[in-house]
């Protein structure tokens, strides 16, 4: 389970078929791994449907709760909100 919890948060939000891919583990497994870490509050998770060249994919999308990561490296917009 840590192994998934690490991936998730070096690559971000993920199915857990891309999930099950990289770590080399069975869907099955990490479909078990992700319910209880759903249920202990570790990962959020939502069932997703989404077609790629007319394909219908469908799995559980999640990723780690309450994780915000580091603003990305390179030049950053420069409009900014004035509140008056």
């Amino acid at each position: 389970m840590n192994e998934i919890l690490q991936y998730l948060k070096t690559h971000g939000e993920r199915l857990d078929s891309e999930i099950a891919e990289a770590a080399g583990i069975s869907l099955a497994k990490v479909r078990l791994h992700l319910s209880e870490l759903t249920a202990r509050g570790e990962v959020m998770s939502c069932h997703s449907t989404r077609f790629e060249k007319g394909k219908k994919i469908e799995g559980i999308k999640c990723r780690v709760a309450g994780y915000i990561p580091k603003a990305a490296p390179g030049r950053k917009s420069k409009v900014q909100l004035k509140l008056s």
